[in-house]
Order: structure tokens, then sequence, then C-alpha cells
């Protein structure tokens, strides 16, 4: 928000100007506070947050922004309790909604001033109204964090949360069906979106104030960083859910290749098995001749020893000459 050509006395959290942030609400003080002139000027504060539109984050704190996906804003820190302390417990409602000419002025509550609750889901994605994609506590603006330490690594996270806010960080809640809370999905690329903060009283659960719709703020078609060494961005990611996965598109070449890609595993398999098999029956056809051959080997063994020659002195033994004479005396008679 621009307040004007006394900006540097507007009050702000300690560094806000320094680092960059936007001031959300201005005050003027009072004249001779930085002023040479007497008197005292009149608030010129608006009704708070009537006048008031969510800004990008300051390129010090949010340099790549928006991307493909997601949209970094700042806070409403000092907005709507700029010019008087809220008593009570308030929460801070963010609505988005796809740019439309029909829906630039949509209503974010119903006829009892009761905040809408739609989702992503119900909305399609914003296309067809507002949903509610975070809610956060109000931080009073005497509480806000100072800038000053924004460079200690150690508190950089804190404060970059206690001023900034990332709108479509969460790319699980949409799938997993046990999510439970406020579901802040990524958001479509190349797409013009609108945000607008709600402040919600938590006594009664109505709205209590809110800003104005932002002006129309695109996401990315590209990655915002180029490519080392070249004056070229690289080509948009296509998102998974829209990546062609049909068997159909492919051409008849790629099928073949597919298809003997898969089956090559198989006859591989079966050549394996095969050769085991073989090797197993050459083993056994091995084994069976080795012990016929040690049979033969066996029974011829006790012959060879054996002389031969017992068989021939046999014949000059005396038992077989009597039978030869005992023959030849019957032949005789």
């Amino acid at each position: 928000m621009a307040c004007g050509e006394r900006e540097s006395q507007c009050l702000a959290p300690a560094g806000a100007l320094a680092a960059g942030v936007r001031v959300w609400a201005c005050k003027w003080l009072p004249v001779g506070v930085g002023s040479s002139a007497g008197g005292q000027l009149p608030s010129l504060l608006p009704p708070p947050g009537v006048n008031l539109q969510p800004q990008l984050a300051s390129v010090t704190f949010a340099t790549n922004n928006p991307t493909l996906t997601t949209v970094a804003l700042e806070k409403p820190l000092c907005t709507f309790d700029s010019s008087a302390a809220l008593h009570g417990t308030y929460e801070v409602y963010l609505y988005v909604l796809v740019d439309s000419a029909s829906f630039r002025n949509t209503s974010v509550q119903d006829s009892t001033k009761t905040p809408l609750s739609s989702t992503f889901q119900q909305t399609k994605g914003g296309r067809t109204g507002p949903y509610k994609t975070a809610a956060f506590d109000l931080t009073p603006c005497s509480d806000s964090p100072s800038l000053d330490a924004v460079w200690d690594v150690s508190r950089a996270s804190e404060i970059l949360n206690a001023y900034l806010i990332k709108v479509g960080t969460n790319g699980t809640c949409l799938s997993d069906p046990n999510f439970q809370g406020l579901c802040n999905p990524p958001l479509s690329a190349a797409t013009e979106y609108r945000f607008k903060y709600v402040l919600v009283n938590m006594s009664s659960g109505l709205v209590q104030d809110q800003t104005l719709w932002s002006d129309p703020i695109r996401t990315n078609r590209r990655w915002a960083m180029q490519c080392p060494g070249s004056d070229r961005l690289p080509p948009a990611v296509t998102p998974y859910s829209a990546i062609d996965t049909w068997p159909g598109r492919r051409s008849g070449g790629m099928i073949v290749i597919t298809s003997i890609l898969g089956s090559l595993p198989f006859f591989l398999l079966v050549g394996f098995a095969g050769a085991i098999v073989l090797s197993l029956v050459d083993r056994g056809d091995a084994d069976g001749a080795t012990s016929h051959d040690s049979q033969i080997t066996q029974e011829a063994v006790p012959k060879s020893l054996g002389t031969s020659e017992p068989s021939y002195t046999s014949v000059n033994r005396g038992p077989p000459l009597d039978r030869a004479e005992v023959y030849a005396s019957k032949l005789q008679d």
C-alpha cells in the first residue's frame, strides 16, 4: 500500500521499511514530530481493512515469486488493529479466487456474516467461487517481530513466517484421505488469482472486517530462474495429471520394442534352466559309463591273475591218464 508523500512517518514495525516490507496501515503523526508546523493533523487512516488489498511479498524475502504453483503474500500486519486494539480472539482467513469478471466482487460471507467454508474441491480450484486456503491467528501490531534480525539464520524462518504466507505449498492434501485441516494445494500455472483477507471474531464466529480483493496475480508459465550461462528459460514443467499414459497414443515401433524387451527375460530364464538340465544329464551319463567300466575291470582281474599253466599241466596229472587207460582197455575187450 502506498501511503503518500509522508510514508516515512507511517507507524510500522521496527526495520520494516528498511527491509523492503510494505506498510499496510499508515497514520499521520502529530504535527511537530518530524514537521515544522504546529498543531496536529487529524487521523487520515481509513476504516480498518476497507481500502487495503493483499500484496505480493517483497522481493527481498521472496525472489522467485510467484512461481508455477505458489504465490507468497504479505500478512495483514497492523491492518485490522491499527487504529484501536482488538479485544478477544481473532483469526485471519485467506480466500483465493480465480480472476473472472463475474466473480470480482464476490462475497466471502453469507447473509448472517458467517464466513464461507468452501474448499478447493467444491469450487474447482477457485473457478466457481472463492475457497478458504489458510487461517492464522491475528498478531497484534505491537507484537510484530523486528526485521532487524531477519538476517540471523536462527531467526530467519520465524520472522518470515510472521510476515509472509505462501499459497499453494501443500501438494498431498488433495490425495490424502486422512488429511485434516485446511487444504492449501498448488495453484495452476499461468493463471490469474485474486486474494482476500478476512478477520473473524472467534467468539461469535462472524466476520469482523475484511480487505478488498487483491489485484490479479498471475502464476508463472515457466521457471523464473534462468539456466546458468544461457538467456533462455527452462521449459515449463508438465503436470503429472496432464501426462498421457494411454497405450493407444504409442507408435507401432514403440509397442514392438516394448514387447521384445518385456519377453526377453522369459527367454533368458528358459535358456538358463535348459542349460542346467543338460549339465545334470551329461553328468549322469558320465557317472554311469565310469561304473560300468569299473565292473568289467573287476571281473577281468581274477582271470588274468590266475596262471594258465595249471590248465595245461592238469593234462599230465595222474587221474586223467588212468581214466584214458581204462577207456582203452574197454575198447580192446
